[in-house]
């Protein structure tokens, strides 16, 4: 049985095509600036300037355009998950149903709707959707698995693997250059 149907995969291989077209050029400065403030994102633009070999106002400019055109989505602070009530970690593989696009969609926006959900992932392969899950504990996975991931719009079954150790959890992306 074939897990994702070809004709979802040429949905998102489309979307993926289009989303490209619209995809900012970046300058060497530019991957300069994102690697600053993707290693300190409370950089003091003082600060970024100097770092970047640039004036505050040039550097503020790029910064904003960075932004605005969406290759910064955002700011965060990295949070102790264990102090939050978060540090039980699980993947959970998801098989589905049904692969139509309405199957994908429907899954989709429910998964949005699941806080301890960190991470869904569709792949290619023996299952359709690859799950990272944060809970306090195993019984609250337990809890959360049996009220809310298994009654996902068309799964058909699930695999969990509960995490033993975290060994390495980076958030920053690999940026191009020097």
């Amino acid at each position: 049985m074939y897990s994702v149907g070809w004709r979802a995969i040429r949905l998102i291989l489309d979307s993926k095509r289009d989303e490209n077209m619209d995809k900012p050029t970046l300058d060497r400065t530019d991957y300069r600036i994102i690697r600053e403030i993707q290693t300190n994102g409370r950089i003091s633009m003082v600060e970024l300037s100097k770092r970047v070999n640039l004036t505050k106002t040039p550097c503020a400019e790029r910064v904003k355009r960075l932004e605005s055109t969406g290759v910064i989505h955002g700011y965060f602070a990295k949070l102790d998950p264990v102090v939050v009530e978060a540090g039980h970690i699980v993947m959970v593989q998801v098989q589905l149903s049904g692969t139509t696009a309405a199957d994908l969609g429907n899954f989709n926006a429910a998964v949005q709707r699941i806080p301890e959900i960190q991470s869904c992932l569709m792949v290619a392969g023996g299952f359709d959707y690859l799950l990272k899950v944060r809970t306090r504990d195993i019984v609250a996975y337990r809890e959360l698995l049996g009220t809310s991931i298994s009654r996902l719009p068309s799964v058909l079954q699930t695999h969990t693997y509960v995490v033993m150790e975290v060994v390495k959890d980076d958030v920053t992306l690999h940026v191009p250059g020097e």
